[in-house]
């Protein structure tokens, strides 16, 4: 699967202000920015990345996966912190 396959899938299922992805043959990083993520735990945040990736992750296109998702405030303390 290629990654801007699996940005498009995202960006049709959810309300992302920002998606990047990155990776290569079955292993992937997804970083998400949105405004619905306000107030929810790391788990559940994920989860809401996961639901419309799983059909991808259970016929094996996507073998890993790695999730980081932010609100925009968290997304821009996190690029200061990191260099992103």
């Amino acid at each position: 699967m290629e990654t801007y396959a699996i940005k498009d899938v995202l960006i049709k299922a959810l309300r992302l202000d920002q998606v990047h992805v990155s990776g290569n043959g079955r292993h992937f990083q997804v970083i998400a920015v949105s405004k619905q993520f306000a107030g929810m735990s790391k788990i559940k945040k994920q989860q809401i990345i996961y639901v419309p990736l799983m059909e991808y992750i259970s016929d094996d296109r996507i073998h890993s996966l790695s999730i980081k998702a932010y609100t925009p405030e968290e997304w821009q303390r996190a690029r200061k912190l990191n260099s992103f």
